[in-house]
């Protein structure tokens, strides 16, 4: 009880009361939705999670990657094929798949942050690793190769080997979005998520003032890509393929940083209602798409949301309808 109230803290009971409905709503969700709206929501929450790992990078710490599919594509390669080749349950193929994704992410960290590189640059090494991964794993027979990965299809729901149909990987994908809230609460109000704040606004100032600057940075690139590797892994078991040019793509790294840009950098519901936002109109974009037989709308609407959010919203999403409706926090 005593770690329910220290993670509440001084949110107001309206916002504890509406998180509270809103997890009674998802838990029911599937009894009541059909197929295709039990799919939107699957994308919402998959694009939360995502979206909250990699706030952690950006929103918390400051770092802006870009090339964070390298560590999904890593993460579902490895569960996958340990599940193709040798029969490895993906539970445990998931702990190897995070251990690599969290080696890449410690190598991509030390060499940027261990040399200084910040902004542009350091989005640049995290992209050229992605791309080198991408190349890699293309000519890699193991991995499927270009010709990519393909796990059977089970209708029969086994939750051992994650193999069911939408519903079963509904509720994995739900415990891992509300698990990653807590956890991105949890460390925003701990002295490691203060520490991330004042490097994301003066990391000079930081350093001078005591805080690990280099030590802080690499802990949130291996947190980071710990989460975004669950995804990955839960990514390749729910679609049971997956292939380099798609897995490894810049496409993919930028859909990661999409829901929190659009919600609000640096807090706790802007990758939420980001995926929401973007989930939602996306969907119904893609229907206007093939309506209106315009290829590529869904892209189209992504970089128009873009442009709109940092015209008029630069905070972001959330902030805005957080004042309208007085969600904000009391301050301590």
């Amino acid at each position: 009880m005593s770690f329910v109230r220290r993670l509440a803290g001084n949110a107001p009971p309206r916002i504890l009361w509406s998180l509270a409905i809103l997890l009674a709503l998802l838990l029911v969700a599937p009894a009541v939705l059909g197929k295709y709206w039990l799919s939107v929501l699957i994308l919402i929450l998959y694009f939360a999670f995502v979206g909250q790992a990699w706030n952690i990078m950006m929103g918390f710490a400051g770092q802006l990657s870009l090339g964070h599919a390298l560590y999904a594509g890593l993460g579902g390669y490895i569960a996958a094929g340990l599940y193709f080749h040798y029969g490895i349950g993906p539970w445990a193929g998931l702990f190897a798949g995070v251990a690599v994704a969290v080696l890449a992410g410690a190598i991509v960290g030390y060499l940027g942050f261990r040399f200084s590189l910040a902004g542009v640059y350091f989005a640049l090494l995290t992209i050229a690793f992605a791309e080198f991964t991408r190349l890699a794993f293309d000519h890699w027979q193991w991995a499927g190769g270009s010709g990519g990965l393909f796990l059977k299809v089970e209708h029969a729901t086994d939750i051992v080997n994650l193999r069911g149909g939408p519903v079963l990987f509904y509720y994995v994908i739900l415990a891992l979005a509300a698990g990653a809230f807590i956890l991105c609460r949890a460390l925003l109000r701990s002295r490691l998520g203060q520490y991330w704040l004042a490097i994301r606004e003066d990391a000079e100032a930081a350093q001078a003032v005591g805080v690990p600057v280099l030590r802080c940075k690499m802990i949130a690139i291996v947190i980071s890509a710990a989460l975004t590797a669950l995804a990955g892994v839960w990514n390749a078991f729910y679609y049971n393929n997956l292939f380099p040019e798609t897995a490894f793509a810049m496409g993919r790294s930028i859909e990661i940083t999409l829901a929190p840009i659009i919600g609000g950098l640096g807090t706790l519901f802007g990758p939420i209602v980001g995926a929401v936002v973007l989930t939602g109109l996306g969907e119904a974009f893609t229907d206007l798409g093939d309506v209106l037989r315009i290829p590529g709308i869904k892209q189209i609407f992504y970089g128009l949301a873009l442009l709109v959010i940092v015209m008029y919203r630069p905070a972001g999403v959330w902030p805005w309808l957080a004042n309208k409706l007085g969600l904000t926090e009391r301050q301590s």
